[in-house]
């Protein structure tokens, strides 16, 4: 079943918003058995609408579209639909309550005109009712092809998707098993990994594919295989997810996208018992985010100092000046200073600290634009790192973090 995303905005082709609608959509298509095979985004004309249908209507089975059925001018999807089905726009007496409703309870308002004009629909469509918003969706069918319009405010297309659209397809279509599965790897590059597997992938069957997905600091391998049995499919990638893990053991820190270093840390210390400070310097905070976004963190972190300035070392972390003179701020040895400081400060087991010159200047430091220094202090003592993390900034800043948490991980496997 093949599916193409649509998402219609000159907000989104100028840069101004960003299209978080395709990727849910293309997630939540893919896990019932859809393979989107066109996504893109288009401007709020009925021309490129018309076009887009169009070619959708040969090439896919169902085309999900998000954007343009708001009360302005400017949004021309639902007259695009009625001249591409040859329908004309009607009132749905269900939809008007629908938008009544909202504007008494929630925006305690009277109806503008624009606002009524919402209630129109094609008269051809199946209403899918927006309980969260104005904007109602509409369902059409032309020959073999389903189509759906949305509204494009994240959180009720999503909502739509979950009560309506979903429902819809998997009782309208019979569709193929399609499992992935995604094996995190860290401290390993791209390459390196294509070398260790090479064998094994060489000999991977026809009917399995896999992907390297890089970024900062770690590769995802994600396998993928389609069929038409659920046990078939979740047996043949099993036996090759099992031989993988064999091969990358040293380097495998957790399966899909949820299994992060992060999250097996989280872990770890949960179980332990054992806590987590952070003193962060340039990267500020970004560090210690990586934990507290995970529910259930305040049973293990006890919290994070941000010493970005000299002085801040100093006052706060009572670091002392003299350390900072002879071997300057980007220094194993403040480093050190201050993963200890923070050990006694925050009465932690475990501590991280981060210092260095991630760009573009070198700020208090003679080092190197990309210098990085790290430190863990444990129960047993304290440890520094020297990295060389190049450019530019943001680079330096998240190779860091995923070099703490690698670090961090090394320490806790002691336990």
């Amino acid at each position: 079943m093949q599916a193409h995303v649509i998402t219609i905005g000159d907000e989104i082709l100028i840069g101004q918003i960003f299209d978080t609608n395709s990727t849910f959509i293309a997630k939540e298509l893919d896990r019932i058995g859809f393979q989107v095979t066109r996504s893109i985004s288009i401007p709020d004309t009925r021309e490129a609408i018309l076009e887009n249908l169009a070619y959708a209507k040969k090439n896919a089975d169902v085309v999900l579209m998000t954007g343009g059925l708001g009360p302005t001018k400017d949004d021309v999807t639902k007259q695009a639909f009625c001249d591409f089905f040859d329908d004309t726009l009607v009132r749905d007496d269900e939809v008007l309550e629908n938008i009544t409703r909202i504007f008494s309870k929630h925006l305690n308002r009277p109806l503008l005109p624009s606002n009524v004009s919402q209630a129109q629909v094609p008269s051809k469509c199946t209403v899918l009712m927006n309980r969260y918003g104005t904007a109602p969706g509409m369902w059409m069918q032309e020959e073999k092809t389903v189509f759906v319009s949305m509204p494009g405010v994240p959180f009720e297309m999503k909502e739509l998707m979950k009560d309506e659209v979903l429902p819809r397809l998997m009782k309208t279509f019979e569709r193929p098993y399609i499992l992935h599965k995604t094996l995190q790897t860290y401290g390993v590059g791209e390459s390196e990994l294509a070398d260790r597997i090479e064998d094994w992938e060489n000999a991977l069957p026809p009917q399995i594919k896999l992907a390297y997905l890089p970024s900062l600091g770690k590769v995802r391998l994600r396998l993928s295989t389609v069929g038409s049995s659920r046990e078939e499919v979740e047996q043949a990638l099993e036996a090759q997810v099992k031989t993988l893990h064999d091969i990358l053991q040293d380097v495998i820190v957790g399966y899909d996208e949820e299994d992060t270093l992060a999250a097996a840390i989280h872990k770890k210390l949960t179980d332990a018992h054992k806590t987590l400070a952070l003193a962060e310097s340039f990267t500020g905070g970004k560090l210690a985010d990586t934990f507290v976004t995970m529910p259930g963190a305040s049973r293990y972190f006890k919290g994070s100092l941000v010493a970005y300035a000299k002085e801040t070392k100093i006052n706060l972390l009572d670091i002392d000046n003299a350390l900072i003179e002879q071997h300057s701020v980007v220094s194993a040895e403040v480093a050190s200073a201050m993963a200890l400081a923070a050990q006694k400060k925050f009465a932690a087991d475990y501590t991280i600290a981060t210092t260095g010159n991630a760009g573009p200047s070198k700020g208090d430091s003679d080092a190197e634009v990309g210098t990085v220094f790290m430190a863990i202090a444990t129960p047993d003592g304290v440890e520094a790192h020297r990295f060389s993390m190049g450019q530019p900034r943001e680079k330096v800043v998240g190779k860091a973090i995923n070099k703490a948490l690698q670090l961090l991980n090394k320490e806790l496997l002691k336990i």
